[in-house]
């Protein structure tokens, strides 16, 4: 899963764990526990028992859990077949599985008018 079109993992939440917030990162965050805030990172992942509540702006979004929000992706949006997505989602190419479950509108452009925009870490 973590190839050079994905970039290192920077972020885990873990199962047991909620998070109320935003995140921003310029790796990938995999999200297992819930999040109820804002996300933006190169890629998300969500894992089976993970959910996240708001919205995602990322280059690659992968759904494994659920989403209660909108998605901004600038490469591929995928839905696992256990994967549930309930908002909106203008990517560039979206791939939903069977048994995967998505309730929205759905924007495909090609172009790269999707880029996310992270946030800049103050360090």
């Amino acid at each position: 899963m973590f190839s050079k079109k994905h970039s290192k993992l920077e972020v885990v939440i873990g199962a047991e764990t909620v998070i109320k917030g935003e995140i921003s990162s310029k790796g990938t965050v995999r999200i297992d526990g819930r999040l109820e805030g804002d996300i933006t990172a190169d890629c998300v992942i969500i894992g089976d028992s993970g959910s996240i509540v708001g919205d995602v702006a990322a280059k690659t979004f992968i759904a494994g859990g659920k989403l209660h929000g909108n998605v901004r992706s600038s490469e591929s949006v995928e839905i696992l077949p256990r994967g549930e997505i309930n908002g909106d989602i203008m990517t560039a190419r979206l791939s939903v599985a069977e048994g995967a479950m998505f309730e929205g509108h759905s924007m495909m452009q090609k172009n790269h008018n999707l880029e996310y925009k992270p946030v800049e870490v103050i360090q």
